[in-house]
């Protein structure tokens, strides 16, 4: 038998079949649409988590009060601290040789108001370095000014959000706006940027560290951002911070650091096994489809018996027969697959344009969606196949 009289007969069997033959596709192209989207998915979600991490910077340290004894996975982010970080603990650490920038943090939601609009905002206590360390822009205005950790100045700058929502299309610098029972004058407005590994800047409102502490009546910190002046000074300053420390809290090692390394590290292993288990998970559609098609190839099988045994009448042998049901099963599996492919990449091309997410499905998963496609059709097609091909011609006539 030629490869071209294979391939018509292949084709003649679909369109004799056509209810059948489409339903095949589309249990297998769902099957491939499920991997593509949710390992697209999984990846975009990994991708975002990269880029906002980077922001940080790779010479970054964040020091949070409290330490946790744990070995393995990622670091504590909060713990139960015998003794507060103070901004004396921030002024020690910039006093380090390694160290070229130190933002300390106090932060809280706060009731914000200007004129007759108001509204609950997350309020940021820290210094000018911070808008340094985390690579913000002014837009509009000027950053903190330089002030020292416990001078207070009714300052603030404001995210581009709340701008829009206090003041519309009013002008915003040197006005007057009220945080809590403070009033404080806006000479900043941030670029737009949005949300930023749990800081949304659009709506957020950026004041001296004294000015936040008064507010919330605390003296400790929430945490510290320490840039070091390059990544091989990494380890050195690490061990330098957490001994001025130790000395400062009575010989106590009660704080934690954290770099960007092992964030990074932490989550991006979290959810690269994520994406392989919805990988595993929408591969088991595939698997269903496989059983669909084992039964229709026993039902074609069981109706085409006449067929079979004219074939062998004229000379075909039983691997010609075999094959002639298995091309017509993987020929099904590699339509579905590709239709499916070509629609997970249009739905992901649509999302990562509405919601501007990294949302792409690794190479892996698409070759692997084809592959486990058409070798679950051939796999479950083989029996009912090798069964038309064992029939004598004469019994089957």
């Amino acid at each position: 038998m030629r490869a071209v009289d294979a391939v018509q007969l292949w084709l003649g069997a679909l369109r004799g079949h056509r209810s059948r033959s489409l339903m095949l596709l589309l249990a297998v192209g769902i099957g491939v649409l499920a991997v593509v989207l949710l390992t697209g998915l999984g990846e975009g979600a990994r991708a975002f988590v990269v880029q906002e991490f980077a922001s940080l910077g790779r010479n970054t340290l964040i020091v949070l009060p409290g330490r946790n004894e744990t070995t393995g996975g990622m670091p504590p982010i909060t713990g139960l601290s015998p003794r507060e970080l103070t901004a004396g603990d921030a002024r020690a650490i910039a006093r380090l040789p390694q160290v070229r920038r130190v933002a300390p943090q106090q932060a809280g939601q706060l009731q914000v108001s200007a004129g007759n609009r108001s509204r609950e905002v997350l309020v940021l206590g820290t210094s000018r370095d911070f808008f340094a360390i985390r690579q913000l822009r002014v837009a509009q205005g000027q950053a903190l000014p330089r002030l020292a950790y416990g001078e207070a100045e009714a300052v603030c700058v404001i995210g581009a959000g709340l701008r829009r929502e206090l003041f519309g299309s009013a002008p915003a610098l040197g006005q007057w706006l009220r945080a809590g029972d403070r009033r404080l004058r806006v000479i900043g407005i941030l670029a737009p940027r949005g949300e930023s590994i749990g800081m949304d800047f659009n709506e957020m409102l950026i004041m001296p560290l004294a000015n936040a502490q008064t507010l919330f009546n605390r003296e400790g910190l929430l945490r510290a951002f320490v840039e070091i002046r390059g990544p091989s000074f990494l380890a050195s300053s690490r061990a330098q911070i957490l001994a001025t420390l130790r000395d400062r809290h009575g010989g106590e090692e009660d704080v934690t650091l954290v770099s960007q390394g092992s964030l990074l590290g932490a989550f991006d292993d979290i959810l690269a096994t994520l994406t392989l288990a919805l990988a595993g998970v929408a591969a088991i559609s595939l698997l269903v489809a496989g059983i669909l098609v084992m039964n229709v190839t026993w039902i074609s099988v069981s109706q085409r018996t006449a067929e079979i045994g004219l074939l062998k009448a004229i000379g075909a042998t039983a691997g010609q027969v075999r094959l002639l049901f298995l091309g017509e099963a993987a020929l099904l599996a590699l339509g579905g697959a590709l239709a499916g492919l070509l629609l997970g990449e249009a739905l992901l091309w649509g999302a990562r344009l509405l919601l501007q997410l990294p949302l792409y499905a690794p190479w892996w998963a698409r070759l692997g969606a084809l592959a486990l496609a058409l070798a679950s059709a051939l796999l479950f097609a083989w029996l009912p196949a090798s069964r038309g091909a064992a029939m004598a011609p004469v019994a089957a006539l």
